[in-house]
């Protein structure tokens, strides 16, 4: 079984597509949810599943290490089983988090060594360590153990932790095809573009993740602060260079307009915590804009949460009562809202996919993204 499918390309890089894993198949583009702790927050996996319409979650390395630990993860069987999803999922390296742990951390060639924000325990992670921790994870897919430079960077400071992820991830394909599945289902490691926003280091970073061959790749260290027209001028730039015939993973973007303007660079898959952290500070995404619930504005609205919406929670309260719980600092605000937003970010790319293959795309999105970014 093919593992990307390419169904139809648009007139300019957009595409639509499928992926095939052991635990089922995934029509791209598609947003990922992020299940950070084997949880997306206050939303239930059969919520995910059912009515927000999720094919793929995303794990996390750093997180799931530290708590539940590997053990309680083996003992489980793997995430798929512990927190009862059997659809697919992706697991990062931990990089991302180990880099914002900044001041608790010292790097070096061999990894890095930090500080757990639980108990302030040290751990050592290394690229082998890293594929390790996810082989017991048991994602569907995961990723190489890199280096996310910050926002501003210096241009040497870009190079050289560019150049260390290719050395990482040497190492990490080599421990991948030392170490096979423990769960009995195929894993993918995809790799991860880097360089910061400097051309030349993003098409060097490009080149290189290219040539490993892997079915899959990623571009890491955007959306860490940068302007969105150096994101996109970037994402343009490396997926020129990117296999076509695999898929590319932008990973943590993004607002609703950044993810239609990704798609429009050829990304097939992206993720960002964006639709369930907004939702708990009462920002709702929908097709006629951003609304903020706190607002007064809504306090005598009885009208649907959104007449748009695809899930139940758009048809089964108001704007006025969804307004009342944020007042009131209810629970159940922050449920609703996660629901409807994480629901519009699927129903965003299933959207996006069926105007690529009907070959009108780029007309579409340009007389969407004003629209979406409007505050109502």
């Amino acid at each position: 079984m093919k593992f990307f499918n390419i169904e139809k390309t648009s007139e300019g890089k957009a595409r639509a597509g499928e992926i095939t894993t052991d635990h089922g198949k995934i029509q791209t583009p598609i947003f990922m949810p992020v299940g950070t702790v084997a949880s997306v927050k206050t939303v239930h996996q059969r919520e995910l599943k059912e009515d927000i319409k999720a094919q793929i979650i995303l794990g996390n390395t750093y997180h799931l290490y530290l708590r539940p630990t590997m053990d309680i993860m083996q003992e489980a069987g793997g995430l798929h089983k512990f927190m009862n999803w059997d659809l697919p999922i992706l697991t990062d390296s931990g990089g991302f988090q180990v880099f914002s742990l900044s001041k608790s951390r010292k790097m070096s060639e061999e990894g890095v060594k930090f500080k757990s924000h639980i108990d302030g325990s040290y751990h050592m992670f290394t690229p082998e360590k890293s594929m390790e921790i996810q082989r017991q994870i048991g994602a569907d897919i995961f990723m190489a153990f890199d280096e996310c430079t910050p926002y501003p960077c210096e241009y040497n400071q870009a190079k050289t932790s560019m150049e260390l992820t290719h050395r990482w991830l040497k190492r990490c394909i080599d421990w991948t095809e030392e170490n096979k599945e423990i769960y009995g289902h195929k894993q993918r490691l995809f790799p991860i573009v880097q360089g910061s926003t400097y051309s030349d280091l993003r098409k060097i970073s490009a080149e290189v993740i290219s040539e490993a061959g892997a079915e899959g790749n990623a571009i890491g260290g955007l959306s860490v602060g940068e302007p969105e027209e150096e994101m996109y001028r970037i994402t343009d730039e490396v997926t020129d260079i990117l296999p076509k015939d695999k898929p590319r993973y932008l990973m943590g973007v993004g607002t609703p307009w950044n993810i239609l303007e990704s798609i429009g660079l050829g990304i097939d898959m992206m993720d960002c915590v964006m639709p369930t952290r907004n939702a708990r500070n009462a920002m709702l995404f929908t097709w006629q804009g951003v609304m903020n619930l706190k607002n007064e504005k809504w306090k005598r609205d009885f009208s649907p949460l959104d007449e748009f919406g695809t899930s139940y929670v758009d048809r089964e309260y108001t704007k006025a009562y969804l307004r009342h719980l944020f007042v009131s600092k209810e629970y159940l605000a922050k449920q609703i809202a996660s629901v409807h937003n994480l629901a519009f970010y699927l129903d965003l790319v299933k959207v996006a996919r069926e105007h690529i293959i009907a070959g009108d795309f780029y007309e579409w999105k340009k007389s969407v993204v004003p629209v979406l970014r409007q505050r109502l």
